[in-house]
């Protein structure tokens, strides 16, 4: 589909157009336009914002030292008329659009976590390969909150009480949400936002949505859109909407898992079984590459502090870089399927990644192990929670030294994201390490 701005948005009687922008976290940041003014910018480049955007921590704040030009040079915002999508919610119309940035010069702002995923979809498609991903998202519905200090609980339902138990697939437990999900469905659709299924899972309020296969950026794109909708939803009825990785102790965290295949841009067949239906020496070694580098690639998948707290043994979520067939314990999962199905389930990502740097870093991983022809082990029977070893970084200051050293994704990734990431990331972490937890206070205060 191709979208001439100007006739979208006269079509839909657009007023007002949100330019977005998705920051390191994953959140839309940019300016709010008239109409006119925003077909303007789309002719003369007009469009601009500080690139310390993309500098700025999960609280605002910035590295110090500072990794990029403390000028904060502008960036020079391009709409994708192809992105451009209704924001359901609002009274008067209103359109929403994701923007590429360059510099005045017409380069690529590298540091932007879409044009990191769109560097790496370029070394695909320099060896006649495109990626074709869906993922999973799995989010809680919590009662508001006001305080901080006070942990999360689960909203009351359309029968006025709060879940008890584990309902995963529950039918009545995911229609005690009903008029929540209701609005979740009508936002989508009239936003252009491709859901496939919907189910309750383990947790209490906790569901998951499914989204159907495709190209990867666009995936991303809906992704954040989603996540929008959701929280909107959520508000309308006095609840919130919440993507962190392990937002209630003791119950299940929240994933992000993200089905891969690779097609031949030639042929359009999937690279990943042959003609039989069996797997292929390429897809091995991109299960491999997963196995190898995914562990240096691991901020990009659990980019919070609060993201290792999903990463435990017995917890739904893998503790190590195991693949196997048809097994939720393992890492990477490899699903029954046809030839023209054949793929490989990350299980790794929480919900909380920014999806652009989570799908930029599977395929990333899956490329190195595609072009150096990496074997991968034999994929793990039974249960790989008791295999040896907990494979994948147990911190965040682990997981960044690991990709501050990985010069295979430093080339495929960016070296310049790759310093920003590790920064920014860092100092998120300086600033929770002076956080005193309630854990401290009634464990240690009178007892060391």
């Amino acid at each position: 589909m191709t979208i001439d701005p100007e006739t979208w948005l006269r079509e839909h009687r657009i007023d007002e157009i949100e330019c977005m922008v998705p920051d390191l976290t994953g959140m839309p940041r940019g300016k709010i336009l008239p109409r006119d003014r925003f077909l303007r910018s789309i002719e003369d480049g007009s469009l601009r914002m500080p690139a310390d955007v993309f500098y700025q921590t999960v609280t605002g704040e910035y590295p110090d030292p500072f990794p990029g030009d403390v000028t904060s040079p502008d960036m020079i915002l391009h709409p994708d008329p192809e992105t451009l999508r209704l924001v359901p919610w609002y009274t008067d119309p209103t359109a929403q659009v994701m923007c590429n940035v360059t510099w005045r010069d017409g380069t690529p702002v590298a540091t932007a976590p879409r044009e990191v995923l769109r560097r790496v979809l370029g070394l695909y498609e320099e060896k006649g390969w495109t990626p074709v991903v869906a993922p999973e998202l799995e989010f809680y519905l919590v009662a508001k909150n006001l305080d901080p200090d006070l942990a999360l609980e689960p909203p009351k339902g359309r029968s006025g009480r709060t879940e008890s138990g584990r309902q995963a697939y529950g039918i009545d437990a995911a229609n005690e949400f009903d008029h929540i999900v209701d609005d979740i469905y009508d936002f989508c659709e009239a936003a252009r936002v491709d859901l496939d299924t919907l189910i309750h899972e383990a947790g209490p309020a906790q569901l998951e949505v499914n989204f159907n296969h495709g190209n990867a950026l666009e995936l991303a794109d809906m992704v954040v859109v989603f996540k929008r909708v959701c929280r909107e939803a959520a508000l309308r009825h006095d609840v919130y909407c919440t993507f962190m990785a392990k937002p209630i102790e003791g119950e299940a965290g929240s994933a992000m898992h993200i089905h891969q295949s690779v097609v031949s841009t030639k042929n359009g067949q999937n690279i990943f079984a042959d003609t039989k239906g069996n797997d292929t020496r390429i897809f091995r070694n991109y299960i491999g590459g997963l196995q190898h580098y995914l562990p240096s690639a691991m901020p990009l998948f659990a980019p919070n502090v609060n993201s290792y707290r999903r990463l435990r043994a017995d917890s739904d979520a893998p503790i190590n870089t195991h693949w196997g067939y048809e097994n939720r314990t393992v890492g990477f999962r490899v699903p029954e399927s046809d030839r023209r199905g054949r793929r490989v389930e990350n299980r790794v990502p929480g919900v909380d990644v920014n999806p652009y740097l989570a799908m930029a870093g599977t395929l990333a991983c899956g490329y190195l192990g595609m072009t150096e022809k990496l074997d991968p082990s034999k994929p793990m029977q039974g249960n790989a929670y008791k295999a040896r070893g907990h494979g994948l970084p147990r911190h965040l200051p682990d997981a960044l030294l690991r990709l501050a050293r990985c010069k295979e994704l430093q080339e495929v990734l960016g070296e310049d994201f790759v310093d920003l990431a590790v920064a920014v990331k860092q100092a998120e972490h300086d600033e929770y390490q002076d956080v005193i937890s309630p854990w401290e206070r009634e464990h240690l205060l009178l007892n060391v």
